[in-house]
């Protein structure tokens, strides 16, 4: 179904994720993709500390950074909302620069034409149901929305790498960035004259 907003409502989402003709109505538990807003900060630390410490042992953004990227940059944050609650969410920022720096792990860039993917997380109770790719793909069609966006870019684990090809990022070989003992893949996605995200844009 085709939208004129960025973010689909609860009813355009339905559509989306049913077949057409098979809309399962009452079956579907209330859902909604938004925005996050600073008051969401502490929902969204609290799943990324979970999905991380226990991986890695640190989180990709602490709860004052969360709350810094909320404050700054809402619109390049997405959160799926199923009855009101925080499910899965991804939080970016803009970048100038053709590749990630450490300063790229704290700054948001207003004239960047890169969206900086800082952490994709979903929670525990809702792992294992492709949540996280529908995310990326809605998130994904999202940025297609903005005229100013070129690209995505993000740094992951080598594990992580096969989840974000199948979302349509390629390898650009190793970040410079390390964290502690941790080192990363940088990968990338182009955003304008995606195909992928032109067949169901609404923009």
């Amino acid at each position: 179904m085709s939208s004129g907003l960025p973010f689909l409502t609860r009813e355009h989402l339905r559509c989306a994720l049913t077949s057409p003709g098979r809309q399962r109505r009452h079956t579907l538990p209330a859902s909604e993709f938004r925005c996050l807003t600073p008051e969401d900060a502490i929902s969204v630390f609290e799943i990324e500390r979970e999905a991380f410490i226990s991986v890695s042992g640190d989180c990709p953004l602490h709860l004052d950074k969360v709350r810094h990227f909320l404050t700054l940059c809402p619109e390049l944050s997405l959160g799926w909302f199923e009855e009101g609650r925080l499910v899965a969410f991804i939080i970016g920022s803009l970048w100038d620069q053709e590749k990630l720096t450490m300063d790229a792990l704290t700054l948001h860039k207003p004239h960047g034409s890169t969206v900086h993917l800082h952490v994709l997380a979903v929670h525990r109770t809702f792992r294992q149901q492709g949540k996280g790719s529908i995310l990326m793909w809605r998130y994904l069609q999202y940025l297609h929305c903005l005229p100013y966006v070129r690209r995505a870019m993000l740094m992951c684990e080598d594990f992580l790498v096969p989840f974000y090809q199948k979302s349509g990022f390629k390898v650009l070989g190793p970040s410079e960035i390390t964290v502690g003992p941790l080192a990363f893949i940088e990968m990338q996605c182009p955003v304008r004259g995606h195909a992928f995200m032109r067949r169901n844009s609404g923009c």
